[in-house]
Parts: structure tokens; sequence; C-alpha cells
């Protein structure tokens, strides 16, 4: 695939890439340890299967819903589009 300037399997690198970065921020975002009975958000139970499921978990689902959906993705464009360039 021709890409400009760019050797051939560039644009798998950058596939390749932008997925390790993806996995690395998720396991750095996982918690490790004891866990807690109680949602620290709302105070429901958490679900005993939750809690064996994911070790360590803080929060009920509902509430680590609304946290996953606040949090904002933070990337690097690789494409290294004419726009990306000019800013």
């Amino acid at each position: 695939m021709a890409n400009g300037w760019a050797r051939d399997g560039a644009v798998q690198d950058q596939i390749d890439d932008t997925v390790k970065d993806a996995v690395l921020r998720a396991r750095v975002t996982m918690r490790t340890g004891e866990g807690s009975e109680q949602c620290e958000d709302c105070g429901e139970d958490i679900p005993k299967a939750r809690r064996a499921a994911l070790p360590g978990t803080r929060t009920c689902v509902a509430c680590q819903s609304t946290r996953d959906t606040d949090r904002r993705s933070v990337g690097i464009n690789r494409r290294g589009s004419k726009d990306s360039q000019l800013r």
C-alpha cells in the first residue's frame, strides 16, 4: 500500500502501536489488591460474582459504567495527516 514516503508495513506498525497503547492504558487502570463489598460511589452491595470476576473492584456495575463514560480517550495521532501537522 503506497503511503507517501512511508516504508512498507508502516500502516500496520501504527495499528500495532495503537493497540499496544490501549492495552497498557487498560492494565494501568485495573485495580489490584483487596476489593470492597460496598460500592465507593453509591454504597450499594457489590455482587459476589462481580468481586470474584474482578478482584480489587470497588464499584458496582452501574457506577463503573458512569465512570467509564466520563473517562476521556486521549491518544496520539499516528496518522500524520496534513491537518495534524499544521497545528
